[in-house]
């Protein structure tokens, strides 16, 4: 058998021979006209948001925050998309503000941010204690919620009008103490869509004597076919933004886009902005990335509702015209 050569022994770099280039030649990513600007006491806001770094996430905010002031001045739509929590974390009052500015075009959300909604407007109270009532069985069980939520669909069934409308037009009736508090009341208000996306199953009203099926599913889909109207105004220049859903407002977006393009409307051209605490396959691929292969702006941002909404709301305000 033939002797193995001794493997030669790996030598280090000659580090002598490396070229170097002068740093004027290079391109830097950060200068100093970039950097954050220490804020003072008592400054005003718009003070704080200019000492911001003109860097990665700082300037993504800026500009969708530019954006959907000009899609405002532009008439383009702005579809306001959420979950549960945004409500849960307090920002009701900043998209009311908005919706009664003619910011936002057109609401979305899924059953659970209506019941937060509607609890908000009837009692000025929501979210409950999920690990304590399971234990008993008393989870979701609260009986006035499923009552007035329940009976507002069956009659918005009867009245052929969405989820949306026929919780605000309930609110109105029963003169809600806090109707101030409600999105879906300020909506109806402004006359702009307020949609309601009901996955039968997931809401704590589907599990009480009161729940119709043929009232959730009809008035849901009431909704459904007027999101797929609402997402024509994003064309050329519109704004689509995703916070805190995770699965069904990501679906159900991609479907109603796909319905108003295969109508015949040219919903390209828009920006598409993603908003969660963090980041999921669903809403990246089917809000921000797919729907704008056609053209248009992608964002994505991760971080608490209740931090970043407030920044986006006051850089919104800072560029209206």
């Amino acid at each position: 058998m033939a002797k193995r050569r001794p493997a030669k022994r790996t030598q280090p770099a000659d580090l002598s021979r490396v070229k170097t280039v002068p740093i004027r030649r290079r391109r830097s990513k950060v200068n100093e006209d970039l950097l954050a600007k220490v804020p003072q006491p008592g400054q005003p806001l718009a003070a704080f948001l200019d000492s911001l770094p003109d860097i990665l996430k700082a300037r993504d905010l800026r500009e969708v925050g530019s954006l959907i002031a000009k899609a405002h001045a532009r008439d383009r739509g702005v579809v306001w998309m959420m979950g549960a929590h945004p409500i849960k974390c307090g920002l009701s009052p900043l998209i009311i503000d908005l919706i009664e500015r003619g910011v936002i075009t057109a609401v979305a959300t899924n059953g659970a941010g209506a019941i937060h909604d509607v609890e908000m407007a009837l009692f000025g109270q929501t979210s409950e204690d999920v690990a304590e009532g399971l234990a008993d069985g008393s989870f979701g069980m609260a009986r006035e919620t499923g009552e007035f939520h329940n009976a507002a669909l069956t009659r918005g069934h009867a009245e052929g009008i969405g989820a949306g409308e026929a919780l605000a037009k309930a609110l109105n009736r029963a003169r809600a103490p806090h109707l101030d508090l409600s999105v879906l009341a300020a909506a109806d208000r402004a006359g702009i869509p307020a949609t309601v996306h009901i996955a039968i199953g997931t809401d704590i009203t589907h599990q009480q004597p009161s729940a119709d099926g043929a009232a959730l599913g009809a008035t849901s889909h009431h909704d459904f076919r007027l999101l797929c109207t609402a997402v024509e105004r994003l064309a050329r220049g519109g704004v689509v933004l995703n916070v805190g859903s995770t699965v069904v407002l990501p679906e159900v977006f991609l479907k109603a886009l796909t319905v108003a393009r295969n109508l015949g409307k040219k919903v390209q051209g828009f920006t598409a902005v993603n908003f969660d605490m963090i980041q999921h396959y669903r809403p990246n691929t089917n809000v921000v990335e797919r729907p704008t292969q056609l053209g248009g702006r992608r964002f994505s941002f991760t971080g608490h509702h209740e931090l970043m909404i407030p920044l986006l709301c006051s850089l919104i305000l800072r560029d209206l015209k």
